[in-house]
């Protein structure tokens, strides 16, 4: 099977650095597929779940959010503002997220405070879907 190499990284570090048959994440327009000898690329990463198949065919998922994805000469960067693979989201951890973000998107007393919330209200509800 052909592969491309990937890398992954946070603020907080690499989450990933090898080869990979495939990715598949979501944009700011929309969902994105990459395979072995994509065009060129580059473009923003949006809020969903990224999913990872290595070279070995492990599908690994993981929670995306925010950032920048390019592909040059069969390369994929992924720098992302968050990415969790999926067993280290905090279940309990993210419905108290969703909860939380709810109520201060009912108490919202201006735009940006509605606009947080519901920014902190997308990241919860992509952790719990990741999460399964």
């Amino acid at each position: 099977m052909s592969t491309f190499h990937l890398t992954v990284s946070t603020p907080d570090g690499q989450m990933f650095d090898g080869e990979v048959q495939s990715l598949r994440l979501r944009m700011l327009d929309g969902d994105l597929g990459l395979l072995p000898h994509h065009e060129n690329y580059v473009a923003g990463v949006g809020a969903g779940e990224a999913l990872i198949v290595t070279e070995n065919g492990e599908k690994r998922r993981a929670a995306c959010i925010g950032g920048l994805l390019s592909m040059l000469d069969n390369r994929a960067n992924l720098l992302s503002t968050t990415f969790e693979w999926a067993e280290n989201i905090d279940a309990e951890r993210a419905r108290k997220a969703k909860e939380v973000a709810e109520h201060r998107i009912s108490e919202a007393k201006s735009a940006k405070e509605l606009t947080l919330a519901r920014a902190k209200l997308e990241r919860a509800l992509v952790r719990l879907k990741v999460r399964g």
